[in-house]
């Protein structure tokens, strides 16, 4: 009874647990006519405070010195404020709250006019009994796009060595069954007798030792 009621106890405390945060940098390569997320992760150094974000999307192409200002997510509204965005962008980030930890976009069928660098930009006030507390956040994402996706070395690798161990397991099992099939045959020919002859002799032997021990009980 006790071990049920602290599994009771686990799970109510659970319930009360807030996810941890963890900041990801973002992939930078985009494939033409494809999606591609951007991330922007900014966790609050202390996760018990509550808080208000919203968040500033900037953008800058390679023969430009300024970036321009592309979207603006203040919960529960957004902006697209780039006509080389309008509908191409999509908020990717926290949901259904104002308290803001991830604020990813997605850009919708890639062109090379999206090639550049991204600027996101956190602006957080961080609520406090007292008083409130604001912070800002700046990360920068160059994104480059390219015609077809460019597989990095880890992951061919891996897959190589995922196909190798298939292989080499496939290999041991069939050797496994061959073994095991090969000993249950030559042990099932020492049991059988040879002949019939054979067969009743072991028989009646049984017979006769069987008879003998019961008057002895």
């Amino acid at each position: 009874m006790d071990s049920w009621l602290r599994i009771l106890l686990c799970l109510v405390a659970v319930s009360y647990c807030w996810a941890g945060c963890v900041e990801v940098d973002s992939e930078t390569e985009a494939v033409l006519g494809n999606s591609f997320k951007i991330r922007c992760i900014s966790c609050k150094k202390r996760g018990e405070t509550t808080a208000t974000t919203f968040v500033e999307w900037f953008f800058k192409q390679l023969e430009k010195e300024e970036f321009d200002r592309i979207y603006i997510y203040r919960y529960p509204e957004f902006e697209t404020v780039d006509e080389r965005f309008t509908g191409r962008l999509k908020w990717s980030g926290s949901n259904n709250t104002d308290d803001i930890q991830d604020m990813s976009i997605t850009i919708t069928n890639v062109t090379y006019d999206h090639h550049g660098e991204y600027m996101c930009r956190v602006n957080r006030t961080l609520l406090f009994e007292t008083h409130d507390y604001n912070t800002n956040v700046t990360k920068f994402i160059h994104v480059t796009v390219v015609d077809k996706e460019n597989r990095d070395v880890a992951s061919i690798v891996s897959e190589i060595m995922m196909y190798v161990l298939i292989v080499v397991l496939t290999i041991w099992l069939v050797v496994e069954m061959i073994y095991c099939y090969r000993k249950i045959a030559a042990a099932g020919e020492e049991v059988v007798p040879e002949n019939a002859s054979d067969y009743l002799a072991i028989t009646s032997e049984t017979k006769d030792n069987c008879l003998g021990v019961q008057p002895q009980e």
